[in-house]
């Protein structure tokens, strides 16, 4: 710790592991978007399309959708808004909340969902999964728990 600022500055190991997993998350998050451009998606699109695909009616509230995604409601609205012209979703007033809405997915979006749905998997795989031995994804997945769960516990804390 620097007595000077009560700073615990980051170790070598800690420095060269905080900096590998910031490059392999940014450089794996590009890998996957760019094998999605083909397809006119984007991640988050992609993201969207499955919590809708996976919900029960394949619709959630904006709110919902907006915390399972980790977007703020304004962002999420463009962002629907946008798939929406593209046909892929649709949003429904809510019934029960005059002032909420649903996020929909379509015929169209869940037809696309299926067909990009293997090719994304087949990405995950070839640039992450199948470079990993089993215990190491084993090891990984531990390792990374506590940190899910830290960061669950503070979303939209300091």
């Amino acid at each position: 710790m620097d007595t000077e600022t009560g700073t615990r500055w980051l170790t070598e190991a800690e420095q060269c592991a905080w900096r590998t997993h910031l490059e392999v998350s940014r450089m794996l998050m590009n890998q996957l978007e760019r094998d999605l451009q083909p397809f006119g998606l984007t991640m988050n699109d992609y993201e969207i399309l499955v919590n809708l695909s996976e919900s029960e009616g394949h619709r959630m509230r904006m709110s919902d959708l907006a915390a399972a995604t980790l977007q703020s409601k304004s962002r999420l609205s463009h962002q629907i808004t946008r798939m929406e012209r593209a046909g892929l979703v649709r949003r429904e007033n809510c019934d029960s909340d005059k002032r909420g809405l649903f996020a929909v997915l379509t015929e169209h979006g869940w037809d696309t969902m299926r067909r990009v749905a293997p090719h994304h998997v087949e990405s995950v795989r070839r640039h992450f999964l199948d470079l990993l031995a089993p215990e190491d994804l084993a090891a990984l997945r531990r390792s990374l728990a506590p940190v899910a769960e830290h960061l669950h516990a503070h979303r939209g804390r300091p």
